[in-house]
């Protein structure tokens, strides 16, 4: 009977910690535009890259949770654009016993990060495809953006609370 209860401690043990795991990566959307060709290619070569992220997530069932990185580069060289690409990529990943606070940085950085591979290598392989140089994109800092968010959420948050208490006096 005590190797039960132990057994049963243990269990319970186990059961209460964190648990993340990747169940599928997938590419969920993908464009790949080049509006000024063949144009563009009599050209000489010196685009401006401009790169764009965004995330979101969505709770799936209990432990489930959909991570989106959308990643949109576009080149332009001199006035026009020589190639828009535009990657979703998208992860269901299992995210348990955790606090808020640590669910929200594994959906906001950790995972992000996770997918980032996938959708750079997504984009460079539209951009070899168009013929264009190969691109490769930086590494993103997503511990950094994800810090910047919820400082930006901090700041706005004892902004409106001091609004607030400012109208009551």
């Amino acid at each position: 009977m005590t190797e039960e209860v132990k057994a049963n401690g243990l269990d319970q043990a186990q059961a209460a910690q964190p648990q993340f795991a990747i169940q599928r990566i997938y590419t969920k959307d993908i464009s790949f535009e080049s509006p000024n060709s063949p144009a563009v290619f009599q050209q000489e070569w010196k685009p401006e890259v401009k790169m764009d992220l965004d995330t979101r997530s969505a709770k799936l069932d209990d432990n489930s949770y959909e991570v989106v990185l959308s990643v949109t580069v576009t080149a332009n060289a001199g006035d026009q654009t020589a190639f828009l690409v535009e990657v979703q990529q998208a992860g269901i990943f299992t995210i348990a016993d955790m606090s808020d606070q640590q669910k929200a940085h594994i959906l906001g950085s950790f995972c992000p990060n996770t997918l980032f591979p996938y959708a750079r290598e997504c984009i460079s392989n539209l951009v070899n495809r168009g013929t264009f140089p190969q691109l490769n994109l930086a590494p993103v800092n997503f511990d950094a953006i994800f810090a910047a968010y919820m400082q930006k959420r901090i700041e706005e948050a004892q902004a409106q609370q001091a609004a607030a208490q400012s109208q009551e006096a």
